[in-house]
């Protein structure tokens, strides 16, 4: 009988997480888990050719082979660029500050 590797396949939602587990053959790829998964089905926003897929939160490529109990996730686009938001955020509070101290300078 052929070694059977137990491998979880993981997508995570903004208010949930799906998580498939399988057992493949030995020698197995990333992609093979993630097409065996069925998440490519139930959710056709996931496009192979442009997600990013991970073992164990460490980027990975499609070819990459996989061990038993890997845990393969495949991660949604970022929505907000984080650089950008921190700027944001810092633009923002030098505005607040500048303001706080007017108020209280009419007080």
């Amino acid at each position: 009988m052929a070694e059977m590797l137990n491998i979880e396949v993981c997508y995570a939602l903004s208010g949930k997480q799906d998580v498939v587990h399988l057992k493949l053959a030995a020698g197995a790829t990333l992609q093979q888990a993630v097409e065996a998964s069925g998440l490519l089905a139930k959710y056709p926003e996931i496009d192979v050719k442009k997600n990013k897929f991970g073992l164990w939160n460490k980027l990975s490529k499609l070819d990459s082979a996989l061990r038993d109990n890997d845990r393969v996730e495949i991660y949604r686009p970022l929505i907000a660029d984080p650089k950008e938001v921190r700027k944001q955020r810092a633009a923002e509070g030098k505005v607040m500050k500048k303001g706080a101290g007017e108020a209280d300078a009419e007080s």
